[in-house]
C-alpha cells in the first residue's frame, strides 16, 4: 500500500473535512486496484468505539467489500512474546483507593473534610493514570524539590508514595493505562526486529496522551506503518509551527500535540501529507480561523498577515453569531434550528461540554416531540432505576421521616409488582394521614396501626421493612451491598409476591443491574465503610456511568460532546456554550500536584485539556454551516466570550470594511433567529385579577366560628369566605418542622401540667420542677433533638419569672379549669362563636373570674385587641353569659396574656376600655353584617403589615392587584 521510506510516514486532514468518511474513501483509494483481500490485510487502529461504529456503518452502506480489521486503541494486542497481564478492572482499583484516601484523611484530617474522600479518590486516580501514561514513576514524585511550595504539597508528594504497590512492573493486574503503555513499548521492541508485513494505520488520534503517543510513534517507524491526523493545519507557516516548542505557553493551542509528536519523530509539519484529496468544506474559513488561532508569541502576524486574506465574505457566509441574553433564549434559539434541520430532513448536531445546556435544548425539543440523540446520554444516578436505589441506599444513613417514606412509595418502581392500584391508594391515604397527623419520624408501631385499621395488614407487614434500616456501624461493603440489593428488590417487588418487580427491565434497569454485580464483584477489595460513607460511594460509583438508548433518538438530530466532533458528520453543527468557563472549561483543580510540581515531574499541565477543547473546536468550525453561540448574561452575571470567538471577532474588526461586514453578516443571521425565539415565546398579555370581595348566599355563609378566627375576619375575610364557604383547607406540610406552632403546643402543655400538679401539690411550685415537667414533654412529644435543647433553654430564661408571677397569681385566685370549651350563640342571627380558654382561675375573694391566654410570641397590645385580636374581650364575654362547660355565669376580673417569648412579658385586656357587654355588641354587629348578602369577604382588608402572608394570597391571585385597589364585590352562586 506504501512505498517503503527510512522516514516515519505521516498523513493528516484538515479541519472540517469529515474524518472517518474520508479516512475511509482514502483507503479506498490505495486499494485501487489491488485483489479484494488487499483491504482486508490492513490493520486500522481509531481512538474511540464511536469512530470505529462510524467507519464499519460507512462501509455498510456498500457496496460489498472484504473489511479492514479495525481496532480501538484500548483493544491493540501485546506481540506473541510478550507476557502482559488482563488490566485490573477500573471499579476495583477505585475501590482500593478509597481505602488509601480515607487513612489519609483519618491520619491527617486537616488534609481536606470527610465528603471530600471520593472526590479525592477520583482525583488520586486520574493522576495515577496520568503517570502510568507519561511514564512518570512515584520515584519521579518524590524526586521532586518541594522545598519552596506550602506544607499542603509536601504532604501529598508523601502520600503519593503509598500508590507505589500500583505502579510494580511485575504486578498481576496493570491499570488500562500502564497496560497500553506496556503493549505499546512491547510492540515498539519487537517490530524493530519482526515488522508486520501488512499495512496498520493509526487514525483520529492527537496524541496527547503519552501512552497513546507512544504507540503511535511505532507505528509511524513500521515499514507499512501511516498515522492519520485529524484536523492538521495545513495553512500555518514554519514559522508559526516552531512558535509551539514550549508547553508552558503553547500548550492552549490546537495544534500544540501535533507539533510535539513531529519533534519526537525528528520530521517537520511539511512532512505531514495529505491522505486523501479532499477539499475543506471552507477552505477560507480555515485559513481564517488558523490566523485567529495563532500561537501567543507570534499573534503580532495579524497585523502582517491579516490583510493577505482572501474570500472573508465566503468565509463567513455560512457563519452565524448567536449572542443570547441569557442561557433560556440561546437553548430556545438553538432548539428552533434544530427543529428546522428535523423538518427538513437536514443531519444537525449540537456540541458543547455544557451538559446544563444541553438539558435546556433536550427540553426544548421535547415540546415538538423531537428526542435528539444525545451522545452523553443520562447518568445513571438521575434513571428511574438510579434513583430509586439512592433512596434506598438513604435509609442505612438517616431515620427515616415522613417525606423519605413517601418519596420511595410514590417512586413508579416502588410495589411495581402485581397489586399497585391498591398499594397507590393506601400510599395516598399514608400521606394524608402523615399530613394532618404525623408523626416526623414513623416507626414500624405506627405503620403497623394504620395498616390495620385500613384492613391492610400484608400491605403494612411489607411496609415495615423501611423502618430501622439506619443506626448500624461500619459494615463490609460486600453486606452492605447484600443488604442495600436485598432490599430494593422486595420493594420493587411488593407484598403480593417475590423478585424485584420492573426495577431491573428496559435499558437504564438491564444496565444500572450490569453496574451492581461489577461493584458486587469488586466489594471485596472495598473495605470496611460505614453507612454515610455507603451513601457517598454507590452515589459516586452510579454517577460516573451513563444510560444511553441508541434506538430513541431522532436520526438526523444529535447532541455531541467536544469529542464527538472530531467524528462528525452532520450538515449543520451548532458549537454551543462559547463562554469563558464553559467552552473551554477551566482546568479541574488538582489537590495533589500544583502547575510548576507537574512540569517538573514531565506531566501534562492543565492547559492540554484547553488544547484539545481548541482543537476540536478548530475541527468542528471547518464545517459546511456552523453556528457560533453564546449567552452574554448567565442566571446572575455578564459573561466572557470564549477566547477562540474572542479572537476570531477581533481578528474580523480589525480586517477593514470587508471583515467588519463579514462579521456584521453573522450577527445579523444570528439576530433573525433571535427574533424568532422572541415570537416563539410572545404571549398575549391578560388582564390582571381584580381584589376579589366575593359575596355568597346567606345559606352558605358561615353559621359558626372560633374565637381565634375573628381576628383573620377582620383583616382578612377572604380567608374566612375561602376556609368556611369553599372549604378549602392548606395542605399541611409532610416535613414536619419545629416551628412556631408546635412550640405553642408544646408551652400550652408544658404549663398546663406544671399549674395543675402545683395546685394539687403547692410544694412543686419550684423552677426546678418547671424544667423537669419540660423535659419530660420534650422528649415525649419533640423527635428533634436540636429544638428540644433550644426549647428548653428558652424554658430555663423565662423559668424564674414565670414562677414569681405564677405564686402571685395563685394567691390571689385559684385554677380551676385547663383548655376548657366553651360557646355563645346569637340566636337572632343562627349563629355561634366557639372558644377554648386556656386557663380559668377563680378570685378566693370574691368569686369573679380571671381568664389566662398563654403566648409564646409577642401579645397583642390594648389598641390591637380593641379592634383586631378580640379573643380575651370575646372569651370574657363568653365566660359572663355562662358560656364555659361547668362555670355558671360569672364577672370577670381580669383576662391577661402570658407572654413567653424571648422578651416575656404580661399584658392585660382593656377590660375597662371595652367591657364584655359592650364588645359582644359590636360582636353581633359584625356577624350581622357578614351574614347580610351584600357584604363582601374582601381579600386583605386591614393587614397588619404589607408583607404578612395568608394561606389564600395565591387564591386571591395576591400580586396582581394592589391593597389600594378597590375590592370587587361580585355575587357568588
Amino acid at each position: 500500500m506504501f512505498e517503503r521510506l527510512a522516514a516515519p510516514r505521516v498523513f493528516g486532514l484538515p479541519p472540517g473535512v469529515d474524518f472517518p468518511q474520508a479516512l475511509v474513501d482514502g483507503l479506498l483509494a490505495r486499494c485501487q486496484g489491488q485483489p479484494p483481500e488487499a483491504l482486508a490485510r490492513v490493520e486500522l487502529i481509531v481512538n474511540t468505539e464511536r469512530m470505529r461504529r462510524r467507519i464499519r456503518a460507512i462501509f455498510d452502506a456498500g457496496p460489498p467489500r472484504i473489511l479492514p480489521r479495525i481496532r480501538v486503541l484500548s483493544e491493540v494486542e501485546p506481540p506473541w512474546t510478550a507476557e502482559i497481564p488482563e488490566p485490573v478492572a477500573p471499579l476495583q482499583r477505585r475501590l482500593e483507593l478509597v481505602q488509601l484516601v480515607s487513612g489519609l484523611l483519618e491520619a491527617q484530617p486537616d488534609m481536606a473534610p470527610r465528603a471530600a474522600l471520593f472526590d479525592l479518590a477520583d482525583s488520586l486516580a486520574g493522576l495515577m493514570d496520568e503517570m502510568q501514561g507519561e511514564g512518570v514513576t512515584p520515584a519521579d514524585i518524590e524526586a521532586l524539590d518541594v522545598t519552596d511550595q506550602s506544607g499542603h504539597w509536601q504532604r501529598a508528594r508523601d502520600f503519593l508514595a503509598i500508590v507505589q504497590q500500583f505502579f510494580d512492573p511485575e504486578t498481576d493486574a496493570p491499570d488500562g493505562t500502564a497496560r497500553l503503555r506496556m503493549i505499546s513499548e512491547a510492540l515498539a521492541q519487537h517490530w524493530q526486529s519482526d515488522p508486520p508485513e501488512h499495512p496498520v494505520i493509526l487514525a483520529g488520534s492527537t496524541g496527547s496522551r503519552g501512552a497513546a503517543s507512544a504507540l503511535m510513534r511505532a507505528v509511524a517507524h513500521l515499514p507499512q506503518g501511516a498515522l492519520v491526523l485529524p484536523g492538521f493545519d495545513f495553512d500555518m507557516k514554519p514559522a508559526n509551527w516552531a512558535a509551539l516548542d514550549q508547553a508552558l505557553v503553547s500548550e492552549d493551542h490546537p495544534q500544540y500535540r501535533f507539533a510535539k509528536l513531529m519533534r519526537a519523530l525528528e520530521r517537520g509539519p511539511e512532512d505531514v501529507h495529505h491522505w486523501h484529496r479532499v477539499a475543506a468544506p471552507c477552505p477560507p474559513r480555515n485559513r481564517l480561523i488558523s490566523l485567529a488561532l495563532r500561537p501567543a508569541p507570534v499573534t503580532d502576524a495579524w497585523l502582517a498577515e491579516g490583510p493577505k486574506l482572501s474570500e472573508l465574505d465566503r468565509a463567513c457566509a455560512d457563519v452565524t453569531l448567536i449572542e443570547a441574553q441569557s442561557r433560556r433564549e440561546e437553548a430556545l434559539t438553538i432548539a428552533l434550528r434544530l427543529r428546522q434541520a428535523a423538518e427538513t430532513g437536514q443531519s444537525a448536531a449540537l456540541i458543547t461540554p455544557d451538559r446544563q445546556l444541553t438539558r435546556q435544548v433536550s427540553a426544548t425539543l421535547d415540546r415538538w416531540g423531537i428526542i435528539p440523540d444525545d451522545s452523553a446520554g443520562i447518568p445513571l444516578q438521575l434513571t428511574a432505576p438510579g434513583r430509586f436505589l439512592r433512596h434506598v441506599a438513604a435509609l442505612f444513613a438517616a431515620p427515616l421521616d415522613a417525606p423519605a417514606l413517601l418519596t420511595l412509595l410514590k417512586h413508579p418502581l416502588c410495589h411495581s409488582g402485581d397489586g399497585r392500584n391498591d398499594h397507590l391508594r393506601l400510599t395516598r391515604d399514608l400521606e394524608l394521614h402523615l399530613r394532618r397527623h404525623g408523626p416526623p419520624f414513623p416507626d414500624a408501631a405506627m405503620l403497623t396501626r394504620f395498616a390495620e385499621d385500613r384492613k391492610a395488614p400484608d400491605w403494612g407487614a411489607w411496609l415495615v421493612r423501611l423502618c430501622g434500616q439506619d443506626g448500624r456501624g461500619p459494615l463490609p461493603l460486600t453486606e452492605w451491598l447484600a443488604r442495600h440489593r436485598t432490599l430494593a428488590e422486595a420493594l420493587a417487588a411488593g407484598n403480593t409476591r417475590d423478585g424485584a418487580g420492573n426495577l431491573w427491565v428496559q435499558v437504564a434497569g438491564i444496565e444500572t443491574l450490569a453496574l451492581v454485580r461489577k461493584l458486587e464483584e469488586a466489594a471485596p477489595h472495598g473495605g470496611t465503610l460505614s453507612a454515610r460513607d455507603y451513601v457517598d460511594l454507590f452515589g459516586a460509583v452510579l454517577g460516573r456511568e451513563e444510560q444511553r438508548d441508541r434506538d430513541l433518538g431522532h436520526p438526523h438530530i444529535r447532541i455531541w460532546g467536544t469529542l464527538e466532533a472530531r467524528v462528525m458528520g452532520a450538515d449543520l453543527l451548532i458549537l454551543g456554550g462559547l463562554n469563558e468557563g464553559s467552552w473551554p472549561e477551566p482546568p479541574t483543580p488538582d489537590p495533589w500536584l500544583n502547575r510548576v510540581l507537574r512540569d517538573k515531574a514531565g506531566l501534562l499541565l492543565p492547559e492540554r485539556r484547553i488544547g484539545l477543547s481548541a482543537h476540536d473546536f478548530q475541527q468542528a468550525v471547518g464545517a459546511r454551516e456552523v453556528w457560533l453561540t453564546r449567552a452574554v448574561r448567565s442566571d446572575d452575571a455578564e459573561t466572557v466570550p470564549s477566547r477562540w470567538l474572542n479572537r476570531l471577532t477581533n481578528l474580523l474588526r480589525g480586517l477593514g470594511n470587508t471583515g467588519r461586514e463579514a462579521h456584521a453578516g453573522m450577527q445579523a443571521r444570528g439576530q433573525s433567529w433571535l427574533a424568532l425565539a422572541h415570537a416563539v415565546e410572545k404571549v398575549t398579555p391578560a388582564a390582571p385579577a381584580t381584589r376579589p370581595s366575593p359575596k355568597p348566599p346567606a345559606e352558605a355563609r358561615p353559621k359558626q366560628l372560633s374565637v381565634t378566627e375573628i381576628k383573620r375576619l377582620i383583616r382578612d375575610p377572604y380567608a374566612i369566605y375561602a376556609k368556611h364557604v369553599l372549604r378549602l383547607r392548606p395542605l399541611d406540610s409532610l416535613a414536619k418542622a419545629p416551628d412556631a406552632l408546635l412550640r405553642g403546643i408544646i408551652a400550652h402543655k408544658v404549663l398546663e401540667d406544671f399549674v395543675d400538679a402545683s395546685v394539687k401539690h403547692p410544694d412543686r411550685l419550684s423552677r426546678a420542677e418547671l424544667l423537669a415537667t419540660t423535659a419530660q414533654i420534650l422528649g415525649a412529644q419533640v423527635p428533634w433533638p436540636s429544638a428540644r435543647a433550644m426549647w428548653q433553654a428558652r424554658m430555663a430564661r423565662v423559668a424564674d419569672g414565670f414562677i414569681a408571677d405564677e405564686t402571685e397569681r395563685q394567691a390571689e385566685a385559684l385554677p380551676i379549669r385547663f383548655e376548657v370549651k366553651g360557646g355563645r350563640d346569637i340566636p337572632r342571627l343562627g349563629f355561634r362563636l366557639t372558644c377554648e380558654a386556656d386557663r380559668i382561675d377563680r378570685a378566693r375573694e370574691d368569686g369573679r373570674l380571671l381568664l389566662y391566654d398563654y403566648k409564646t410570641g409577642k401579645p397583642p397590645g390594648p389598641a390591637e385587641q380593641k379592634h383586631f385580636d378580640k379573643q380575651l374581650l370575646l372569651e370574657a364575654a363568653v365566660a359572663e353569659a355562662g358560656g364555659f362547660e361547668g362555670l355558671a355565669p360569672a364577672q370577670v376580673a381580669r383576662a391577661v396574656y402570658l407572654g413567653l417569648g424571648s422578651s416575656p412579658e404580661n399584658r392585660e385586656a382593656p377590660l375597662a376600655e371595652a367591657p364584655p357587654a359592650a364588645v359582644w355588641a359590636q360582636f353581633e354587629t359584625l356577624i350581622a353584617r357578614y351574614m347580610d348578602e351584600i357584604q363582601g369577604f374582601t381579600a386583605r382588608r386591614a393587614m397588619q403589615k404589607a408583607g404578612d402572608v395568608g394561606d389564600y394570597d395565591q387564591l386571591a391571585r395576591f400580586g396582581e392587584w394592589e391593597l389600594t385597589d378597590l375590592p370587587d364585590a361580585r355575587p357568588v352562586p
